[in-house]
């Protein structure tokens, strides 16, 4: 049995208070995002895009620039966005309440600073109605509280999704934070090609090639309300919204098509970690089963 997490491994995060952090969070983490999109190659599935949570926050990793390295990072500790360049030079701004159009300048005029020059698509996506980022007013919260409950929580999801995939020798994605949908992921996959999705976007298209089942923690975007796990198979197999899975708080969602375990259910369980833990492992197993994956040759 895993040991009862710490209060603080699970801190509170009632979306109603943090709601307009999270949106301006959004909308940052897309501008850097969408750098580490124009500075590295295409990876199966888009895995060259995401976010990873650091010890501090949120990191790009190091990306390749002529010649040096960049790394970009969140630091929810100190409240900082880091610059910093295998040739040594770094740089520091401080995070708080401004907007994203004033965000955007100043991470524009930081690039400059270290001699960094690189172009992205200044539109934010997989939201409604999208503000250019030079143009938006509307997103300009940040509370340094809440944003450090939110890294304090990714980085319990990112060890559990991490002693998760341990049990999977098959093709299976890193444990990443995609600033498009604002939410950490992973996926495992059954290594069979998955049928063309009608009317599927660039995106879609090279994210569900193959079968996949994925799980992963969001704060409550999206409409939702409320931070959730949540756990789906795509293709979807026939039945799998009756299948009966851990612990008893889960329950599957029609409407998202997904199984979903709300944070606040984790938060009063005996042991968080092991809650967590069996959702993953139950959700996997019924979409597993029902759709044939090979397990035998897939699991450790």
């Amino acid at each position: 049995m895993t040991k009862t997490a710490p209060s603080h491994s699970w801190p509170e995060l009632p979306w109603d208070k943090w709601k307009d952090t999270a949106a301006t969070l959004h909308m940052w983490t897309q501008i850097v995002g969408k750098t580490r999109l124009e500075l590295t190659p295409l990876l199966n599935h888009w895995w060259n895009v995401p976010l990873y949570v650091s010890a501090r926050g949120l990191t790009t990793s190091a990306m390749p620039y002529q010649g040096d390295l960049l790394e970009i990072e969140f630091d929810f500790v100190s409240h900082d966005l880091r610059f910093r360049l295998s040739s040594g030079s770094e740089l520091a701004v401080p995070l708080r309440a401004q907007t994203v159009a004033s965000f955007y300048a100043e991470y524009q005029r930081c690039l400059s600073t270290l001699g960094v020059s690189v172009e992205i698509n200044p539109v934010p996506v997989e939201i409604s109605d999208p503000i250019p980022f030079a143009k938006d007013e509307v997103h300009h919260s940040y509370d340094p509280e809440y944003a450090h409950r939110f890294w304090r929580t990714l980085t319990s999801a990112d060890n559990l999704f991490r002693q998760f995939s341990s049990r999977f020798v098959g093709k299976m994605s890193p444990v990443h934070f995609f600033w498009g949908s604002f939410d950490l992921a992973v996926t495992r996959f059954s290594g069979r090609p998955a049928p063309p999705r009608d009317d599927a976007d660039r995106i879609t298209r090279e994210a569900y090639s193959h079968e996949v089942i994925s799980a992963g923690f969001w704060p409550g975007n999206g409409g939702f309300g409320t931070a959730a796990f949540y756990c789906y198979a795509a293709p979807s197999p026939a039945a799998l919204d009756a299948e009966k899975v851990k612990p008893d708080a889960a329950y599957y969602d029609k409407k998202l098509g997904e199984f979903i375990l709300k944070y606040d259910d984790v938060r009063a369980a005996a042991s968080p970690d092991d809650a967590v833990m069996d959702f993953l492992q139950s959700t996997y197993e019924a979409g597993a089963r029902l759709a044939n994956w090979d397990r035998a040759a897939l699991e450790r």
